[in-house]
């Protein structure tokens, strides 16, 4: 069975996350993108797991669901811990089969950090440590390092992060079967470094409100069921392709400070020596630089046993570019829902709907700004130091091209 997963969100007890962020919204927003699949998030908060526990009714082995949508048993923790004179900051997505084995982690868990102050806990107790607790609860658990070069709180982070994973995860990284890209960086920029081609690269939303469901996912050919997808992660047999947030709109592609208003490239950095020419204050380093920095490969290597993947630009920001406001706009939400009531979901207008299709769905603008996206026909200012990327869509004819798929 074909369908799209998107595997990292979170819920309403989430610092900086939409009260909105309930089950019912869930449901709804994935159900009108078009996403099968959603993980939960957040299961090691007490108050969200009760609700998990009350409202989802368990549909196949692994897998829970209400009303037309799917949940997988997720939660995403933050692990800081001194190593070799240094602290570390490291977010890590745990899966987990049941919410028996869900009740297991949160009690150990708990003897390293406050569950109920966060939806995602803070944890005082290593990656590694991490890892090993967890698969000793129940081995069929699968733990993912998340955003991988986001400079503050992930394994590669600038800020925060380590050079390689296995100074990470040490005896654990045979644990280590799939890598998170993140918003910031796509499975291109991963490509080259030659020491991740044996991690799955999967892509999620990490969406902190329900409309944000979906801007990054994954495309799986599995059954419906825990396992079955838990292999699809690790074998990648099954798992299709990944659909990407274009890096540059990610908020940490370039290096700058946002204070100043200051974006620099790499190069620009580098003169700078990472140091603010207006505050005289540091930098903030951005995954553009960091991989080039870590990287043993030229730009535009292809690996041999890649999954490709499909850049997108949510529909909310199409509309949004078409109607020339703001996504946040009443009139752009309006159009929004309005078109996908309509019976097509948001997937099916930015992927699968021939040009014919989408004048049948959409409005004229609109349907040239969803093509524009598939042929890459932008222009993107980098988004940098927790600023996102402005994506410029221009409405005017193109000759068709294929899209895009690598």
């Amino acid at each position: 069975m074909k369908f799209i997963a998107d595997l990292h969100i979170h819920s309403k007890y989430s610092q900086a996350t939409s009260k909105e962020m309930d089950i019912a919204a869930i449901s709804l927003h994935a159900k009108l993108k078009g996403i099968s699949l959603v993980g939960s998030g957040d299961f090691t908060h007490p108050a969200w797991l009760a609700l998990l526990k009350g409202g989802l009714k368990e549909e196949s082995d692994g897998l829970f669901k209400f009303n037309d949508t799917n949940f997988i048993l997720t939660s995403e923790v933050s692990n800081i811990f001194r190593k070799n004179d240094r602290f570390y900051k490291i977010h890590i997505l745990i899966f987990s089969p049941s919410f028996s084995t869900c009740d297991k982690i949160n009690e150990k868990l708990s003897s390293f950090g406050s569950l109920w102050a966060d939806g995602r806990p803070t944890l005082t107790f290593s990656a590694r440590d991490l890892v090993r607790t967890v698969l000793d609860i129940d081995e069929r658990c699968l733990l993912v390092p998340a955003h991988i070069w986001t400079p503050h709180f992930s394994l590669f982070g600038a800020n925060s992060g380590f050079d390689s994973i296995e100074e990470c995860f040490e005896a654990e990284t045979e644990n280590i079967y799939a890598l998170e890209t993140g918003l910031s960086s796509d499975p291109a920029m991963n490509w080259r470094l030659s020491c991740l081609d044996r991690f799955t690269l999967i892509s999620n939303s990490d969406a902190h409100s329900p409309i944000k469901l979906g801007r990054e996912a994954n495309v799986l050919d599995c059954k419906l069921d825990y396992n079955s997808i838990i292999a699809a992660i690790k074998t990648r047999k099954g798992f299709l392709e990944t659909l990407e947030f274009f890096p540059e709109e990610g908020k940490y592609h370039y290096d700058g400070h946002r204070n100043c208003n200051l974006l620099l490239s790499p190069k620009e950095t580098k003169v700078a020596k990472g140091i603010c020419p207006k505050c005289r204050k540091k930098l903030t380093v951005g995954v553009v630089h960091r991989v080039e920095l870590l990287s043993d490969r030229e730009e535009g290597f292809l690996p041999e046993k890649r999954i490709p993947y499909r850049s997108i630009v949510p529909l909310l920001e199409i509309i949004a570019a078409s109607e020339g406001v703001e996504s946040t706009s009443v009139k752009v939400k309006r159009l929004y829902f309005d078109l996908l009531q309509k019976g097509c979901s948001e997937m099916d207008i930015l992927l699968n709907l021939s040009e014919q299709e989408l004048n049948r769905v959409l409005p004229p603008r609109i349907t040239m700004g969803v093509l524009n996206v598939r042929y890459k026909n932008l222009k993107i200012t980098p988004g940098y130091d927790g600023v996102f990327g402005k994506v410029e869509i221009p409405f005017e004819e193109k000759e068709p091209e294929q899209m895009s798929f690598f």
